[in-house]
């Protein structure tokens, strides 16, 4: 439903009952010293910095871009680490940019609003656009900190892993008054540091941490194999929810290497589809029954549907599929108690909320993003759900973002 299909004042009606958003999903442009501020001065020149060259080549390769910088032309910014080098794009930063405008070309800090990466100036934003609290994804180390998994210096990469949580939680979010929820990254090439990192955060308050939603697609162990039993104890022994973003795979569903670049973004969902079956399977639910996971950017409409699949599968094929091996009850159960989704565009999913749960869905905004819903995102959750009872507006809208991450702010 858009806004040419509804009425103004009924519009307007609908407005007045969406509260202040809890937005689960958003994104921070990393500013140009996270890393060379904290790194030590030896590491510096190795660690993540910023440079300036003029654009160039870009390749998409397994997910991953392979870039080259040119010989002329104006200069870009160009995050440095190791041997790579990658652009930061205008449609990482697209916020309040016309839609024709956003490519995939190279911008530099000057050229995007301030509160893409200067905290202060993005609670200004998230005034403009009816947002009290926000957990940023983060945007140049690829969605579940990858960009450290694939850098060769191991010992410098966990340095790195460090650096962001810190300037995650003292800087980003630190004088916020709480406003920006951290969200932090482990190493994920080693599950005893990542339980140590894990541990290190949520001392200090953090109760989210980025992962994988398909490990296996990063060349490590897959959650089927009990190597990360020890990290899901700890997210469970330490409150801290599992939040796992569209793409965090790093590889995207092709149909043909000679399809257009949209076909892989409408149904890059089929990965978050996949995650979902792969938890309900895999025991790791049933074992730790306080473990909690966040499906971001994924919408919600194709839930349903999962659901009813995978507890058919469990109970058709029970003879020889192994799906009650690890899961003696239905899947879905493990859904209903454990498995939270976020949406922005979805408004097939809001008409099939009965089947998905009200009480596991939440609201985001993508902030800066192209996708992003800025600075309407109270009009589009009005347009999307402001129909519904007022107790199923403030869950989606806030409530249970509250609830699932612990928050302390006040309950509209």
């Amino acid at each position: 439903m858009t806004e040419t299909t509804i009425r103004r004042d009924v519009l307007d009606e609908r407005l007045a009952k969406i509260p202040q958003l809890i937005d689960v999903d958003a994104h921070v442009v990393e500013p140009p010293g996270v890393w060379s501020d904290r790194l030590p001065s030896r590491l510096r020149d190795r660690g993540p910095h910023i440079v300036h060259a003029p654009a160039g080549s870009v390749k998409l390769v397994d997910g991953r871009y392979i870039e080259t910088p040119g010989t002329d032309g104006p200069d870009v910014a160009w995050w440095a680490y190791e041997d790579a080098l990658a652009q930061i794009k205008r449609y990482i930063a697209a916020a309040g940019v016309p839609a024709d405008e956003v490519t995939n070309d190279g911008i530099t800090y000057a050229d995007m609003r301030p509160g893409c990466w200067q905290p202060a100036e993005r609670i200004l934003d998230m005034d403009i656009n009816g947002v009290e609290a926000q957990m940023c994804f983060p945007n140049y180390p690829r969605f579940c900190g990858q960009i450290f998994l694939w850098a060769k210096d191991k010992e410098l990469a966990h340095l790195c892993v460090k650096a962001y949580n810190d300037w995650m939680v003292e800087e980003w979010c630190g004088g916020s008054g709480g406003r920006l929820i951290p969200l932090c990254l482990v190493p994920l090439w080693d599950v005893e540091l990542a339980v140590a990192e894990l541990r290190r955060n949520a001392a200090r308050g953090v109760r989210a941490v980025a992962f994988s939603e398909l490990p296996g697609y990063l060349g490590l162990p897959s959650i089927h194999s009990g190597e990360w039993d020890p990290f899901f104890a700890a997210c469970a022994e330490t409150g801290t929810v599992l939040a796992m973003h569209i793409g965090s795979g790093t590889k995207t569903p092709q149909t043909s290497a000679d399809a257009p670049p949209a076909v892989g973004s409408t149904i890059i969902f089929g990965n978050s589809v996949a995650s979902m079956t792969d938890f309900m399977f895999s025991g790791v639910l049933h074992r730790f029954p306080n473990l909690k996971l966040l499906y971001a950017e994924a919408q919600i409409g194709w839930i349903p549907y999962l659901l009813e699949r995978i507890d058919d599968v469990w109970e058709t094929h029970r003879g020889w599929a192994r799906g009650q091996q690890n899961c003696p009850e239905p899947p879905s159960t493990y859904y209903h108690r454990q498995i939270f989704s976020c949406f922005f565009k979805d408004a097939v999913g809001v008409e099939l909320l009965e089947k998905v749960g009200r009480g596991n869905v939440m609201f985001e905004t993508d902030y800066p993003h192209q996708d992003g819903t800025w600075p309407r995102s109270r009009e589009e959750a009005a347009l999307q759900f402001g129909h519904l009872a007022q107790a199923d507006i403030d869950r989606i809208a806030r409530g249970n973002a509250i609830a699932l991450l612990g928050l302390e702010v006040p309950e509209h």
